[in-house]
Formats: structure tokens, C-alpha cells, sequence
């Protein structure tokens, strides 16, 4: 049972790109926004190394540095970001009520949510190991860095075609590691995979280790799960595609969301079928899944709560 009661104008929920942009645009129409972060403080970021595609770092920045200066920045512009997760929220009427940690209750006139998603990966030790040392979820954002070498790629999905495909525009070669014999993407994505020259499909097959030098990877290996036959491949990146899971689980029968967990958020808006709860970032984006596009809909999501409450003190007012 909860034992305190807070009331806020502004609650975010949730850190990372999303939910600082969200905080300092907030802070700056005087929300006075409340931030919990939960248990990754800062998000997925945190746990990258370099990033060179986020505007304004001509030399790259490494991502938990990048994180810290969106925290500063949201910090001493007046929102106070508390650590602590959500454990349960009720939607059901005005104001939004949100049970903290299970013993503290907010209750908030707009709940910005930016709880992101994270990635699904193998469960193999060496997989976390090797985690932004070779490993990768994304290649839109890692691809960069292994131009003219070869990498390895698990996934048959659209996603995973996409990414492999991506990926043979840098990588000297690229090896596709498939699960089945045959592809869960659409007709037309797997027709761009088969007209790559420089991708080669392993059917049949699935990772057993990830092979490295205790620094940064130095190859995979991998088993026809039809042979049993193992094979070493040689390859200085290994790319996860194996779909990603959106951290809403706790908004479930309270938001509309997808068949896979992301909320739907109204077209060119944040706004949720709730009124005053909004969502940012990569908890209702599943196609972009970038630290720009996040922070963009932060923006997005803190404008509009701004309005939101506006229109409410005219209603008000009136």
C-alpha cells in the first residue's frame, strides 16, 4: 500500500533522450517537471560507447557522457530527477495516479512516458561481453564503424533484412545467420537481401558464441542446427535483429497499444487515448529507434502537455 502522496503539474517517466528533452522543454514552460528515471538512469545510451550521429558532437561522444550532459542540462533547468521506477499507474480519472517504488502515490495533472524499448538479445554470456565491443542491436547506429570489414547478422525478419542490408553498403561482406530455411520478412525485403551480392545467408543456423580477444570481437561461432557442423566466421561485428520489446508493460488495459506493446500515439502528436498522458521516444517508435528521433518526440510531448494544461486553466478560467 502507498504511504506518501505527492501531486505534480508535470511527470515523466522514464530517462534517456525522450524523457530529458522532454524535461528541459517542460522546465522552460515553468511545469516544473518531476522526472523518475528508473532502473537505467539514462536509458540504453548508458551502455554504448561512442556516438557519432547525435548533432552538435563533431568528434562523437561517448553515450553515458551524452547522457550526463541531457541530465545537467535538464537539472539546472529546474526539473527535479528523482531515481526511483513506477510499479503501477491508474488512468481511470483526473489526476493521473501513479504508485512509485509501490510505496509512494503521485498524482499528476499530465504524465509524460518515455520508458523506451529495449533490445531482445540471444542470452549468450559472451553476447553482453562483447556488448558495444563488436556487439550491437543497432547497425543504423554502429554500422559506421566496421567499413570495408566483415560482420555477422542474426535475424529473419524485416528488421534483420533492413539492417543487413544496410549494412553491406559499409562492411566488405556480411553474413546473415537464420534461424529457419527461409525468412519471416516480406516478399519484397527478402528480394533485396537475395540481390545483395555481398550478403551471405547461413539457413538453418544459429549462434553458439561469440568469439573475441577479450577486447573487441574476433569472430562467432555458429552450428546448422540440421548437421549439427559448427563453423568459426571470421568477422570483427556481430548485429542482433531479433525484434525489440517496449518497456509498457505497466500501461497495459490503459493504453492503446500494438500487437507488440507500443503505444499508439494520435498521428503528428504525443497524445495517448488518455487525456493528459503523453508518450516520447521509443516505447511508441518502432521504426525509427534513434537518440535524435526521441528526443525530437520529447519535445513534442512536453509542447504539447504545455498546451494541454493551458487549455485546462481556460476551461477553468472561462
Amino acid at each position: 500500500m502507498s504511504q506518501e502522496t505527492e501531486h505534480v503539474k508535470c511527470l515523466i517517466i522514464g530517462s534517456g533522450p525522450a524523457g530529458y528533452t522532454a524535461a528541459i522543454y517542460a522546465s522552460r514552460a515553468d511545469l516544473k517537471p518531476v522526472m523518475y528515471t528508473g532502473l537505467l538512469a539514462g536509458g540504453q545510451l548508458t551502455q554504448t560507447t561512442e556516438v557519432e550521429n547525435f548533432p552538435g558532437y563533431p568528434q562523437g561522444i561517448m553515450g553515458p557522457e551524452l547522457m550526463e550532459d541531457f541530465r545537467k542540462q535538464a537539472e539546472r533547468l529546474g526539473t527535479e530527477i528523482r531515481f526511483g521506477y513506477v510499479s503501477s499507474v491508474d488512468f481511470s480519472s483526473l489526476p493521473h495516479k501513479v504508485v512509485v517504488d509501490e510505496v509512494k502515490t503521485i498524482t499528476a495533472d499530465t504524465v509524460i512516458i518515455s520508458t523506451g524499448a529495449s533490445a531482445k538479445w540471444l542470452g549468450l554470456e559472451s553476447e553482453q561481453k562483447y556488448s558495444g565491443f563488436g556487439v550491437s542491436a543497432c547497425a543504423v547506429c554502429d554500422g559506421f564503424f566496421f567499413k570495408g570489414q566483415d560482420v555477422a547478422i542474426v535475424g529473419a525478419g524485416d528488421t534483420a533484412a533492413e539492417e543487413a542490408t544496410y549494412l553491406a553498403k559499409l562492411a566488405r561482406k556480411v553474413y546473415m545467420i537464420v534461424r529457419r530455411d527461409e525468412f519471416r520478412a516480406s516478399k519484397a525485403m527478402v528480394h533485396r537481401v537475395l540481390n545483395t551480392p555481398n550478403i551471405e545467408i547461413l539457413y538453418n543456423t544459429e549462434t553458439k558464441e561469440i568469439l573475441g580477444d577479450g577486447q573487441s570481437v574476433t569472430g562467432v561461432k555458429v552450428i546448422n542446427n540440421q548437421t549439427n557442423a559448427e563453423t568459426d566466421l571470421d568477422v570483427t561485428g556481430f548485429f542482433v535483429a531479433i525484434g525489440h520489446h517496449p518497456n509498457t508493460d505497466i500501461f497495459k488495459g490503459w493504453l492503446h497499444m500494438d500487437e507488440t506493446g507500443y503505444i499508439i500515439t494520435r498521428p503528428g502528436s504525443t497524445e495517448t487515448n488518455v487525456e493528459g498522458v503523453f508518450c516520447a521516444g521509443d516505447a511508441q517508435d518502432h521504426i525509427y529507434r534513434q537518440a535524435v528521433t526521441a528526443a525530437g518526440t520529447g519535445c513534442m510531448a512536453a509542447i504539447d502537455a504545455e498546451r494541454y494544461l493551458a487549455a485546462q486553466e481556460h476551461i477553468v478560467t472561462a
